[in-house]
């Protein structure tokens, strides 16, 4: 579980490296912004996946860090 911990924290902060050299225009603006909510999530959902309450709860909660990852 701490591989899966630290491998979502790495994945949001190299999304954020590669937001930060994305060219600055409004064009660009609305990815990169939504890029980094969306990779952040993923850190986010798998830590409380961690916190689940029950199996269902835990299932549900990776099944968001699924779809954050999809739209990353």
């Amino acid at each position: 579980m701490q591989d899966l911990k630290i491998r979502t924290k790495s994945f949001t902060i190299e999304c954020w490296k590669l937001c930060k050299n994305i060219p600055k225009s409004r064009e660009y603006d609305a990815w990169a912004r939504q890029l980094i909510r969306c990779s952040s999530s993923v850190g986010a959902n798998y830590r409380a996946s961690q916190r689940a309450k029950s199996t269902a709860d835990f299932i549900y909660k990776l099944k968001i860090v699924e779809e954050e990852v999809d739209e990353s």
